[in-house]
């Protein structure tokens, strides 16, 4: 099992740079743990790039379909205070945005707060440095 990040989620519903690297990462261990807020982001990606007009109005409903599908069988780590707390300590150590502190902090949580043996599948280069200097396993290894 591993956390992944909207960053890397995303990815997996829609045609991007990385969606051959992050659907690989899936063949091998399809158990997907996300943070209780990824479906929303992912979400927020999927309208952003229709208001851009990177995607029409049957490709957003295609992607936020997969996206539903993909929910269903992820494991979610739901809000708790532990995690708000954990997320604003992350605040001060690294310079993360809120969304991102709380990924990671549910992460952690996941993790039991051991991260040496868990690994976090991300595609943003900020959360990723935190996620290494907090001790997970990277993944993809390479960006």
């Amino acid at each position: 099992m591993m956390f992944w990040d909207s960053s890397a989620i995303i990815p997996l519903c829609i045609d991007e740079p990385k969606t051959g690297i992050v659907r690989e990462i899936a063949k091998k261990d399809p158990s997907i743990i996300a943070w209780w807020d990824s479906e929303v982001e992912c979400l927020s990606a999927f309208a952003r790039l229709r208001r851009e007009k990177h995607l029409n109005d049957q490709e957003e409903k295609q992607v936020r379909d997969l996206l539903s599908l993909l929910s269903s069988t992820w494991t979610e780590i739901e809000a708790s205070q532990e995690i708000k707390d954990m997320a604003n300590r992350l605040l001060f150590l690294h310079p993360l945005q809120a969304a991102d502190s709380l990924q990671l902090a549910a992460a952690l949580i996941w993790a039991q707060k051991s991260p040496k043996a868990h690994v976090f599948v991300c595609l943003d280069d900020r959360l990723r440095e935190a996620a290494r200097k907090e001790g997970f396993t990277l993944l993809p290894t390479a960006m």
